[in-house]
């Protein structure tokens, strides 16, 4: 059976049944638990090994559930970009468009393209390893690699050729999340689960993405908004006094998917076989994705209605109000998107981090970059508290309430 926490638990420990009979609630954290237990979650376990310490053994010699109270916290943080600027008149030279209407619809100004020798998979590493260097942690001492990317470098993941890159000797579990301009709030959001339920201590949490990859340079409406970059933050393990994940607000849903997306599509070209095969339609046509699609819209509806709604959530999860945020960090997609967000929750624009001038939108990549900026100029402080919200393609988006340092 499952506990409040989501991880199994053997069902014939009789004190451990009753331990997790009561109803289940949400703590400020936005984590589950049951009452009675906070800030406290099971760790998995086998029927072996709760059979063993019914019979006597010690802990260290079986697999047992353990109650674990950790907190986490933010504590250091990188980015990189790619060395050639796009500007907006150099885009006015490729499709018809100006420096003016850009700016005036997006805020953008400029953004960072991938090119020549330029990698994701580079970006990342550089800025994994700033955020190491800022945190004071050896790349052995990493327990969790989480690249939050939708355009990887390997259609198997980047997240392990990061690690290597890295240096890790330990081969720290690495593994890549798909959730676009989301990814990265689900990735401090798993960083934290790993660590209050699975006794992590260090988790490396990147968002990285090149989606000029996948942009269509002749379409004016998506080829200005988006540029390449790579964020990283190092979450770590520290006593539940000192925890600096409140809350967090998750959600997706699919139907929205026409409004956002780069879909798989066939060749043109008839295959090799051609189409005498014993079995139609064997063997598949080669497949890539398409270019980025995207009805501005209705993607501008859903994050001006749906975001508010997510962070309002998160805040009351959390047990704290607005007026107590210090700082609201969105997902650099549109300025628009941001001011219309900050005026519905009543966020004075002097307290809105904002660099999408410089950078367009640099999906999962976004608000690490922002933070590091921010962090690294002195505008964010070790004790601040953030209001982070991602949201694309999916649709997904998410909010996490989150203290800095």
């Amino acid at each position: 059976m499952a506990n409040a926490s989501g991880f199994f638990t053997a069902p014939s420990v009789p004190s451990l049944r009753r331990m997790i009979q009561p109803s289940i609630g949400i703590y400020r954290s936005g984590f589950c638990s049951s009452y009675g237990i906070p800030k406290r979650v099971f760790c998995s376990s086998t029927i072996e090994g709760a059979e063993k310490f019914a019979s006597g053994l010690s802990p260290s010699e079986s697999r047992v559930p353990r109650l674990v109270s950790k907190g986490c916290k933010l504590v250091g943080c990188g980015s990189a970009v790619p060395t050639l600027k796009i500007s907006n008149d150099d885009l006015a030279k490729i499709v018809e468009t100006s420096d003016e209407w850009i700016s005036v619809r997006t805020g953008i100004h400029n953004r960072r393209v991938l090119s020549g020798k330029d990698s994701l998979t580079a970006l990342s590493v550089e800025a994994a390893r700033k955020a190491l260097e800022m945190a004071q942690v050896d790349p052995d001492d990493v327990d969790l690699v989480l690249m939050c990317t939708s355009t990887p470098e390997d259609l198997f993941g980047s997240a392990p050729q990061i690690q290597k890159a890295l240096g890790c000797k330990r081969n720290p579990l690495a593994y890549d999340i798909t959730a676009a301009c989301s990814g990265f709030v689900l990735g401090l959001v798993s960083a934290a689960c790993y660590i209050r339920g699975g006794g992590f201590n260090n988790v490396l949490v990147i968002g990285a993405d090149a989606l000029s990859r996948y942009v269509d340079w002749t379409d004016r409406g998506t080829c200005i908004l988006f540029g390449d970059a790579a964020g990283a933050v190092l979450v770590q393990a520290c006593n539940s006094e000192e925890d600096g994940m409140f809350g967090f607000d998750l959600h997706s849903d699919g139907d929205g998917q026409r409004h956002l997306n780069a879909s798989i599509k066939e060749t043109e070209t008839d295959h090799a076989f051609g189409t005498n095969g014993s079995v139609l339609g064997f063997p598949p046509r080669q497949s890539s994705y398409s270019c980025i699609q995207m009805n501005g819209k209705e993607v501008f509806r859903f994050a001006v209605r749906c975001v508010p709604q997510s962070i309002e959530s998160a805040l009351q999860k959390a047990g704290v109000s607005i007026s107590s945020i210090d700082w609201l960090l969105l997902h650099q997609a549109n300025q628009r998107i941001i001011d219309a967000v900050a005026t519905r929750l009543e966020v004075p624009q002097e307290r809105v981090l904002s660099n999408l001038a410089n950078y367009g939108n640099t999906s999962a990549a976004s608000i690490p970059l922002a933070l590091d900026e921010a962090v690294r100029s002195g505008k964010v402080k070790a004790g601040q508290t953030i209001a982070a919200a991602g949201f694309g393609a999916g649709l997904t988006w998410g909010s996490a309430i989150v203290r800095w340092g």
